[in-house]
């Protein structure tokens, strides 16, 4: 491939993951202009969750499969026109369950664009540069929040927020069709010197899930991800409902949050391959729990505020850095399967998670949101403490650098 080909390649790997993370951050701060444009409770947002789940979970799942049937441009085209089209669909619909069945259909397109794009550059690119290709998503999703806090400080209607991102979709998808072919040509700049081929000796899905290392990096994938969604769902709703805090101000916090994610990751981008890829995560995750009492103790008070971009900041190297050693992990004959699975799970804990948070702040106050989020940390790291015993930690080492 052309050098001049390859960069616009990697612009759009990056504009990519801003685009998956652009209805990530804005959900959470348009959920309370959501909910009550359609009057419901405050858990409702657990049936949009699910229908979302449904959709990134099917495509997730199956882009193996789809990966050795089209290319990944052609993939990534399609979803991101499907994504497009939910987003518009939402900004669009004066019914909560038209609304809701075009959770699946956005489903459908973040899913198949988040294993294609995941499953590209595991096998092409370094752990620092995965890095820095999930920071594009932190970026993404810094971006949100701070669209639907300026519509509401605007006095706009949150649709306006939708109608924007949609747009932006739909110009990525017809970047991705001119640029489809790009995809199947070969890297000469920047591709992994061991990277592993996607091809023919790809492992059944069924040969994989026999591997007891990948049900133990599902069960890190799915609660990682509960978190990370969790904490940017319900934060501006706790600080905003339960204590009382300018929407503001609250708005200004979550996009903070994002913001740390992101900066998290082109730190840890920059020092994946000094600092060993096993103490980097315990120590993130260790750190992702002390954040999470901080924000359950901290009140109204900048302890609180601070506690919620520490969650975000030790976030940032979790699901990119595992990500890239997958292949490490499970050889080249099961990465692509084991990348989609990944994914799979992830998106049932970023889905399913928040719902059941948002289930515990409707019987018992939005106060849980804190010890709801410490309690998924230290399941994280029991999980994470037992998918390092069982894997190769030296090839996984190895492959982060």
């Amino acid at each position: 491939m052309k050098r001049k080909s390859y960069i616009l390649l990697v612009g759009l790997a990056y504009l990519s993951f801003i685009s998956l993370g652009l209805p990530d951050g804005l959900l959470g701060v348009a959920w309370p202009s959501i909910s009550a444009s359609f009057d419901l409770p405050i858990d409702a947002l657990g049936a949009l969750l699910v229908m979302f789940t449904a959709g990134y979970l099917l495509s997730s799942i199956v882009s193996g499969r789809l990966l050795a049937r089209i290319s990944v441009g052609a993939l990534l085209a399609l979803s991101c026109l499907a994504t497009s089209v939910s987003l518009l669909g939402y900004a669009a619909t004066p019914y909560w369950s038209v609304l809701v069945s075009l959770g699946a259909l956005s489903g459908l397109g973040a899913g198949a664009i988040d294993a294609g794009l995941n499953t590209y550059a595991a096998t092409h690119f370094s752990a620092r540069t995965v890095n820095w290709l999930h920071a594009f998503y932190g970026m993404g999703a810094t971006i949100g929040p701070v669209i639907i806090t300026g519509m509401i400080m605007a006095g706009r209607p949150w649709r306006w927020s939708y109608v924007i991102i949609g747009v932006f979709q739909s110009m990525l998808a017809a970047c991705f069709f001119l640029a489809r072919r790009w995809w199947t040509d070969k890297i000469d700049a920047g591709q992994r010197a061991d990277a592993p081929a996607i091809t023919a000796r790809t492992a059944s899905s069924a040969s994989t899930l026999r591997l007891p290392v990948v049900w133990l990096g599902l069960a890190v994938f799915f609660i990682y991800t509960g978190i990370e969604a969790a904490a940017g769902a319900w934060a501006f709703s706790l600080f905003t409902l339960a204590r009382k805090v300018p929407e503001s101000a609250a708005g200004i916090w979550s996009s903070v949050y994002w913001g740390c994610l992101t900066a998290g990751r082109l730190l840890s981008g920059i020092v994946v391959g000094v600092i060993p890829v096993r103490a980097m995560l315990r120590l993130s995750i260790i750190s992702i729990a002390l954040g999470a009492v901080m924000m359950w103790l901290g009140g109204a008070g900048i302890v609180s505020f601070l506690g919620l971009a520490l969650i975000g900041l030790s976030s940032a190297p979790v699901f990119p850095s595992l990500i890239a050693t997958t292949p490490a992990r499970l050889g080249e004959a099961h990465a692509a399967n084991g990348v989609g699975f990944q994914i799979g799970a992830a998106v049932l804990g970023q889905s399913l998670l928040p719902a059941a948070v948002g289930m515990l702040a409707r019987k018992m106050g939005l106060e849980i949101v804190g010890p709801a989020l410490f309690v998924m940390a230290v399941a994280l790291l029991g999980f994470y403490e037992a998918l390092m015993a069982s894997g190769p930690e030296r090839a996984v080492e190895a492959k982060a650098s």
